[in-house]
């Protein structure tokens, strides 16, 4: 994920506009090439929309709970040729109508937080406002996926105001704590690597190391409400 700096657009004229084979891209999208320029530029500004709002929320809470819930804010314009193999693997038609309509991953914003409480208490405050669209919310950390991944997606539609027209972009909001993130980081690794030796056994230990994370995350809560618990009572 980028997290600031690049311009997703560069990347994408030089892609699809300047040389589309180096990404296999079909004739059919390098005929509307302008097109899905131009929806990846709408896709960037709306990740602009919903890091203003969270840095907005990090600003509050920061002066109201004298520290700041957000530790990093990361963000990414999913690749030409992700999109591609994406739209193929789940049998989509390879059409700039099918991209906008069936991916809702194309814009990827990620939030890092120092606690549990933090996760829940931010997505709670950007789902409560009205101009936010929820489409679909995963909670994978009160049910983890099979392998141990823990983190909280939010799937929204956020307004875009361009000079002629208002539009809201999708956008999908992944929110999880440091620990989840080195971990997340690790398995995304070991899904690159599956010919390595021992890879199951590997897999295993990760989905161990997640619950030791979990276990860590939830004492780390339980310390900080209770220094916060002794400085009330001063």
């Amino acid at each position: 994920m980028m997290t600031n700096g690049g311009d997703p657009n560069s990347e994408l004229e030089r892609a699809v506009l300047r040389g589309p084979g180096a990404f296999r891209v079909p004739e059919s999208m390098v005929a509307w090439a302008q097109q899905f320029q131009d929806a990846m530029m709408m896709y960037n500004c709306a990740i602009r929309e919903v890091k203003t709002k969270l840095e907005v929320l990090n600003d509050e809470l920061s002066v109201r709970n004298q520290r700041n819930p957000i530790e990093m804010i990361k963000y990414r314009i999913k690749q030409p040729h992700s999109i591609i193999e994406k739209l193929k693997r789940k049998g989509f038609p390879l059409t700039l109508q099918s991209m906008t309509e069936n991916l809702d991953d194309i814009a990827g914003v990620r939030v890092i937080c120092s606690f549990v409480d933090d996760i829940y208490a931010l997505a709670g405050m950007m789902m409560r406002q009205d101009d936010v669209h929820v489409l679909q919310i995963k909670d994978y950390i009160r049910n983890p996926k099979d392998n141990g991944y823990r983190s909280y997606h939010i799937i929204a539609e956020v307004p875009v105001y361009f000079s002629d027209q208002k539009s809201f972009i999708r956008v999908e909001i992944q929110i999880r704590t440091i620990a989840m993130d080195f971990w997340a980081s690790l398995d995304h690794e070991l899904k690159y690597k599956k010919e390595i030796p021992d890879a199951e056994q590997i897999s295993e230990e990760l989905r161990a190391c997640a619950d030791i994370i979990a276990g860590t995350d939830e004492k780390m809560l339980a310390i900080r409400r209770r220094i916060e618990q002794k400085e009330n009572e001063r």
